[in-house]
């Protein structure tokens, strides 16, 4: 069943020009030459319930400008959201208690006091029940292993014991839905790993999240599904288990050798990095060159001292899609 609806949604701004010279600043305070910029542009997708949706795209893609009309903060300038019946900046008072939302880059938290005052403080916002919060509170707690810090100013904490809390406060109303903008951004690899399980067993007990991310160990280990938006337009929605696909049942292949390693003229097999004249990474598309015809011709033209087989990384298929949708 869909919860998120979005149909031909779109996001632009007016911008106004001046040149550099006296004469053209003296120009602009009477008429400035107005253009019209697009960040979002007819995008249309929906999101079912219980799934964790990546947003991903380049700087300026317009993935977190998609994620503040999600949530209300931003008015489309045209197109339809709904969101468990809602319309996110038509019904924003009544909406908000329905979704948790978590910027990266800013803090629900007050600075100068405790994490757990702000916790109180969302108790009342959210009109959450005394037993309930309690329950919630305890558990989260427990999950993250912060007891000892959440009587402390949030100013003292670490960027990772703040970015816990944060997690906290976007879930104590326990809501159905939650929009997370770079929510791993600036954390270590331990702080990454313990949200990474909490954002895994919020979604088991049934919570929809949607993410945007720049760290595509988030989308590898979390997002079922993944849309990509390139200037601003959908370029690609599929299952992520699908993504790699895209380039086909390639695999990269990094060889070291005895002797020096010259040009491999097999079909579909191409050399993506000379690292030194022994050792080499190539890109081996399986369905024009099988594995064992590769490895065995290989081995009549060089002494193999040690092989390493894998998948094309997500990056360089993520790049791929942003490059076609250029070209």
């Amino acid at each position: 069943m869909d919860i998120i609806t979005v149909k031909n949604l779109t996001k632009q701004y007016e911008a106004y020009h001046r040149g550099q010279d006296a004469k053209s600043v003296f120009k602009s305070l009477f008429h400035r030459e107005k253009s019209i910029i697009t960040s979002v542009e007819d995008l249309s997708f929906s999101v079912g319930k219980g799934e964790i949706i990546g947003i991903l795209g380049p700087n300026g893609a317009g993935k977190s400008t998609t994620i503040k009309m999600l949530t209300g903060v931003l008015y489309p300038t045209s197109g339809e959201i709904n969101v468990l019946g809602y319309n996110p900046h038509k019904q924003k008072n009544q909406y908000v208690k329905q979704i948790g939302v978590l910027f990266g880059q800013k803090s629900q938290l007050i600075w100068d006091i405790p994490p757990l005052d702000s916790f109180y403080m969302n108790k009342e916002i959210y009109d959450i029940p005394t037993n309930d919060f309690r329950t919630r509170l305890d558990r989260f707690v427990s999950m993250f292993e912060i007891g000892d810090i959440i009587t402390k100013p949030t100013r003292t904490l670490s960027l990772g014991e703040r970015m816990k809390c944060e997690f906290i406060m976007a879930m104590l109303h326990s809501p159905p839905v939650v929009f997370l903008d770079e929510p791993t951004i600036g954390l270590d690899v331990i702080a990454k790993q313990r949200i990474r399980e909490f954002i895994k067993q919020m979604n088991q007990e049934g919570t929809t999240f949607i993410l945007t991310t720049h760290d595509l160990e988030d989308v590898e280990r979390l997002v079922q599904r993944v849309l990509i938006i390139h200037q601003g337009k959908k370029v690609y929605d599929d299952k992520f288990s699908e993504l790699r696909l895209h380039l086909g049942a390639k695999k990269m292949v990094r060889l070291s050798a005895a002797t020096t390693i010259g040009d491999i003229d097999l079909p579909g097999t191409l050399i993506s990095e000379r690292i030194s004249d022994y050792e080499v990474e190539l890109e081996i598309d399986t369905d024009q060159c099988k594995m064992g015809e590769f490895l065995h011709i290989l081995s009549e033209k060089v002494e193999i001292l040690d092989i390493s087989i894998k998948e094309i990384q997500i990056e360089k298929i993520i790049s791929s899609i942003y490059e076609m949708d250029i070209g």
